[in-house]
């Protein structure tokens, strides 16, 4: 699918790195991410949104009720909040924030299913 045939509405949108939310750019930096928020600090911070999402991802998945969704429990999404998801958001968060959610006891696992997790 060429960029031209994408809705220009729809172009602006990017997927959380630790959550696969999928959000405008500008939601993102209004609100924040509302599942990471606490931990990406995205809400009001345009350089943490750019470092934190991105704009290449694969596949859309709307969930209504996580908890109950069996597909949400297999795309590892079953705790967060209702919204649409992306399936694989391509790209890693920075090195130091991944440190600080070592520090936190958080384990960060990729997002991006084209690279092969060890």
């Amino acid at each position: 699918m060429s960029l031209e045939t994408v809705p220009k509405d729809l172009r602006n949108l990017r997927g959380c790195l630790l959550c696969s939310l999928v959000k405008t750019f500008e939601q993102f930096e209004f609100d924040g991410c509302d599942n990471c928020e606490e931990y990406l600090r995205m809400k009001s911070n345009r350089d943490a949104v750019y470092e934190c999402t991105s704009n290449n991802f694969d596949g859309l998945i709307a969930i209504m009720g996580p908890e109950d969704s069996w597909v949400g429990k297999w795309q590892r999404i079953n705790k967060f909040s209702k919204g649409c998801y992306a399936v694989s958001v391509t790209g890693r968060l920075p090195p130091g924030i991944v440190r600080e959610l070592k520090s936190k006891g958080i384990t960060y696992r990729s997002r991006d299913t084209s690279e092969k997790n060890s």
